[in-house]
C-alpha cells in the first residue's frame, strides 16, 4: 500500500531537524503554527521561534530583518496570504536587497479544499517566479518536500517553497537525491512527455501507467524547482518526444506551463498543452471533488496526451 503524508508534514519535521544541527535556524509563523506545522520547532527551540500574529507583511519584515543579523529565517503561513497580503514586502524587503530568508507557504493550491477560493493560492508561483533574485521550489512528495527544506537551509538567498495541506503518495525513497535547479525524470519515453510539479507528479505517473497500456509511450518528468527551470531536461525532451504536456496544480497561466513554454519556445518549438487551473478561482469541496472538477486528474492527463499524439 502507498504511504501518504502531507508535504507540510515533512516540513515540520525538517525543522526540527535543522533547528538541531544549526542554531542560526530561526521560524516565525503568522498565528498558524498548528497548521503550518512550525509548532514541531516551536515546541523544541521555543526561544528560536517567533509568532507574529495575524500580520503578514510584518512576517516576511520580520524575516528580512533577521536575516540582517546573520540568522536563517523560516517565514510561514498559507501560500496565499504569504504571496498575495505580503508580496510588497517579498519583493522589497527580501528579494531586492535579496536576504537569505526562506518562505515556507502551506496550503497551496485547490487541494486546500473545504477552506474555498479565497484561501485556494493558484498565483503563487506565477508571482514569486516573476520577482528577481527568487528560487521557487515545489515538491512533489513528503520526501523531496524535507529534502528541499534542507537544501533551501544551505543556498545563499531568497527561496519560496510550496507546500500543501493534503496527504499525498509517497513517490521517492530517502535516498532521492534533490538537487535545486534540476528536474528529474522519473520514467523513461518516447512518445510524448509529461511535466508536472508538486502534488500532481504522481498523478501523471498514474497517467502514463494508463497510457503505457494503450501503447503510449509518456516520458515523466519531476519539475520540482521552478525558477531557475531546468531547461536542459525540458529542450532534450522537446528534441527527443517531440510533444509536451504540463501538469500543475495553478492557474496554466504563469505556472509551471508558462515556464516550460517560454524554454520550449526559445530554443526547441514542439505542440504542447497545459493542464492546469482553466484561469479560474477554485470553490469549497472536498480536495479530490474539487481536483476533479478542475480537472486535475489522472483521466483529463490522459486525454490531453492522447490529443497530442493523435496529431
Amino acid at each position: 500500500m502507498t504511504k501518504m503524508m502531507a508535504t507540510r508534514d515533512a516540513y515540520g519535521e525538517a525543522l526540527k531537524e535543522l533547528g538541531k544541527v544549526n542554531e542560526d535556524i530561526v521560524v516565525l509563523d503568522a498565528d498558524l503554527s498548528g497548521s503550518t506545522k512550525t509548532a514541531v520547532f516551536k515546541n523544541e527551540y521555543p526561544e528560536r521561534f517567533f509568532n507574529v500574529g495575524i500580520a503578514e507583511q510584518s512576517l516576511m519584515g520580520t524575516a528580512a530583518g533577521l536575516a540582517t543579523a546573520g540568522k536563517i529565517p523560516f517565514a510561514s503561513t498559507f501560500a496565499m496570504f504569504a504571496t498575495g497580503r505580503a508580496f510588497e514586502i517579498i519583493r522589497n524587503s527580501i528579494c531586492y536587497p535579496k536576504l537569505n530568508v526562506k518562505i515556507a507557504a502551506t496550503h497551496a493550491g485547490l487541494t486546500v479544499g473545504e477552506d474555498g477560493a479565497t484561501h485556494q493560492s493558484v498565483e503563487d508561483l506565477s508571482l514569486m517566479r516573476s520577482v528577481p533574485n527568487m528560487t521557487v521550489l515545489c515538491p512533489a512528495d513528503a520526501v523531496e518536500a524535507k529534502k528541499s527544506v534542507i537544501k533551501a537551509s544551505q543556498y545563499e538567498g531568497p527561496v519560496y517553497i510550496r507546500l500543501g495541506r493534503s496527504k499525498v503518495p509517497v513517490i521517492f525513497n530517502e535516498d532521492y537525491d534533490f538537487e535545486i535547479g534540476k528536474g528529474v525524470e522519473i520514467k523513461a519515453g518516447k512518445d510524448i512527455t509529461i511535466i508536472a510539479t508538486g502534488v500532481m507528479v504522481s498523478k501523471a505517473l498514474e497517467a502514463s501507467e494508463v497510457l503505457e497500456k494503450e501503447g503510449i509511450s509518456a516520458r515523466v518528468i519531476n519539475m520540482s524547482t521552478i525558477k531557475p527551470i531546468d531547461e536542459d531536461i525540458i529542450i532534450k525532451a522537446a528534441k527527443e518526444t517531440k510533444k509536451i504536456v504540463t501538469v500543475e496544480e495553478h492557474n496554466i497561466i504563469g505556472g509551471l506551463g508558462s515556464a516550460v513554454a517560454e524554454v520550449v519556445v526559445e530554443n526547441n518549438p514542439v505542440p504542447m498543452k497545459r493542464v492546469g487551473v482553466e484561469d479560474t478561482f477554485g470553490e469549497s469541496g472536498v480536495a479530490d471533488d474539487v481536483l476533479e472538477k478542475y480537472g486535475l486528474t489522472v483521466e483529463n492527463i490522459v486525454n490531453n496526451v492522447r490529443e497530442l499524439v493523435s496529431k
